[in-house]
């Protein structure tokens, strides 16, 4: 089964939410349909304004018709696979493209790179976690980009890529590279005291909190993250605080102290989130987390 690139932008006019389903139209099928079971790359395009390139990886558990639109498929996304890129992967370095497969004979950007949907070799896709994911002794790490002109060992891919997809179903690994997905998303800041505190030994004492926790379905994306202190964090999962689909920061009822949670919130009111889109709260992991937790 081979690997796909999808590509993905945050205001795109599909239906998509990376972490759990990705919707295309009928004539990217063929392409999709063998990813079915297999990991794959998201990709957001060039064309974006200093765009990400690739910034995840996941699993596709199966393809469906879209009941909601003719014409259109979901690739639904195997629960607990997706994972944000600690570190964004440039589309292209100063060695060229990373995925070497949109690189025609002579060795120039094809017309491939403008597919939505697309095929990805083995060995690209190892390079390109590789390069996503945090220094680790559970991943291998993968050399520089070969010569254009030298054929790659077909072997190499498979030896390098088991560990890599071990890693990435891996709890503890996953942890430590969503924390850290979603500290640099928010700077260290807490989302909610707008705090930046740093330890002697530098690590930030904002902790990464999931909006919908992984035990109950929420997929490890920093858009289902938030930094928080510990105070924060504790409110948060206990449905003390909540916020608003646009980000107000919502006080429950059943607070016995509430001038002291006040004295805590940022003078603006509203989480301190990333400007970029794509790195925001999602509006349905808020919905789910007003809906289950915060106690009204």
């Amino acid at each position: 089964m081979p690997h796909c690139v999808f590509m993905h932008k945050a205001d795109s006019i599909y239906d998509d939410i990376p972490a759990e389903r990705y919707q295309f139209p009928a004539m990217y099928l063929t392409r999709a349909v063998p990813c079915i079971g297999d990991w794959i790359v998201y990709l957001e395009p060039r064309k974006v304004r200093n765009s990400r390139g690739y910034f995840a990886v996941a699993k596709v558990e199966k393809i469906i018709p879209d009941p909601t639109a003719s014409g259109m498929f979901l690739a639904l996304i195997e629960p607990g696979t997706y994972l944000d890129f600690v570190k964004p992967v440039p589309f292209s370095g100063s060695e060229g493209p990373i995925e070497r497969g949109v690189l025609n004979e002579a060795g120039a950007i094809s017309g491939r790179a403008q597919a939505a949907v697309r095929p990805l070799s083995r060995f690209d896709f190892a390079r390109i976690v590789n390069a996503g994911l945090p220094e680790d002794d559970t991943l291998p790490r993968v050399g520089d980009l070969a010569p254009l002109d030298r054929v790659q060992d077909p072997q190499m891919p498979f030896e390098i890529e088991r560990p890599i997809v071990q890693a990435l179903v891996n709890r503890p690994f996953r942890d430590r590279a969503f924390r850290r997905a979603v500290l640099h998303a928010y700077d260290a800041r807490c989302a909610v005291t707008g705090w930046k505190l740093i330890n002697g030994g530098g690590r930030a004492e904002a902790e990464a909190a999931h909006i919908r926790p992984v035990e109950r379905g929420g997929p490890d994306s920093v858009r289902n993250g938030l930094a928080l202190s510990g105070t924060a964090h504790w409110m948060f999962d206990r449905g003390l605080i909540g916020l608003s689909d646009d980000l107000d920061i919502l006080i429950s009822r059943q607070v016995n102290d509430r001038p002291s949670v006040e004295a805590i919130i940022n003078k603006s009111g509203k989480a301190l989130a990333p400007e970029r889109l794509a790195l925001r709260p999602h509006p349905a992991f808020l919905g789910w987390h007003r809906e289950h937790c915060f106690k009204r």
